[in-house]
């Protein structure tokens, strides 16, 4: 049975601490203690080292993904491609790499600060065809069927509205779009003492 506190914890809410968490990791990526987040991170989940090293600090140091999605099958050139939960940019830039100067990346996040911070990498790493937007997965800023592919690491484990956020992503996908994604699944159920430990929904 939920305590007091965990049946108060509306949507809102939980986006709330979702949102918060992300922020400061955003701002000062150094004060996440609980999971491991940063370049070295992502070479452990499986991305090429050569490529984490290209890029400044700045595009590196808020990696927060539990995955490789990139890995998981080709993106071609010309492709547009939509990254969703897009943080600080490292996924769209890698997708941009791939698609190459005929494609587009959209990168999508809830987080004003990592957006700031995400288009901030896009103009010191002087390139283009990559644009970063606000807003929620369960309500994309996208036209219907717009996008090729869409990648999002470590998404919709952190959403209470996990149908909407899947619902969105076929709604924006084209006829025979694919999805490229890495996310975190519970084979048995969280005990409430486990959930009270953790303190909140985005641990």
């Amino acid at each position: 049975m939920l305590s007091n506190k965990e049946e108060r914890l509306d949507d809102n809410e939980i986006k709330a601490q979702v949102q918060a968490r992300f922020r400061r990791i955003g701002v000062e990526p150094s004060s996440e203690k609980r999971v491991p987040i940063g370049p070295e991170s992502a070479k452990n989940l499986g991305y090429d080292p050569q490529e984490i090293d290209s890029f400044p600090p700045s595009v590196t140091e808020s990696f927060a993904g539990v995955g490789y999605p990139l890995g998981l099958g080709p993106i071609h050139a010309g492709e547009r491609v939509l990254d969703v939960g897009s943080g600080a940019g490292l996924d769209a830039f890698l997708a941009l790499r791939r698609v190459g100067p005929t494609g587009r990346v959209i990168g999508i996040d809830m987080t004003p600060e990592m957006v700031e911070k995400a288009e901030a990498n896009k103009q010191r790493l002087g390139i283009t065809n990559v644009e970063f937007r606000e807003g929620m997965a369960e309500s994309l800023p996208l036209k219907n069927d717009s996008v090729d592919l869409v990648i999002f690491n470590g998404l919709v484990n952190l959403s209470p509205q996990k149908a909407q956020v899947l619902a969105e992503i076929y709604r924006v996908l084209r006829p025979g779009g694919r999805i490229q994604a890495a996310d975190i699944i519970l084979e048995e159920g969280v005990d409430q003492a486990t959930v009270e430990k953790l303190g909140q929904w985005s641990n």
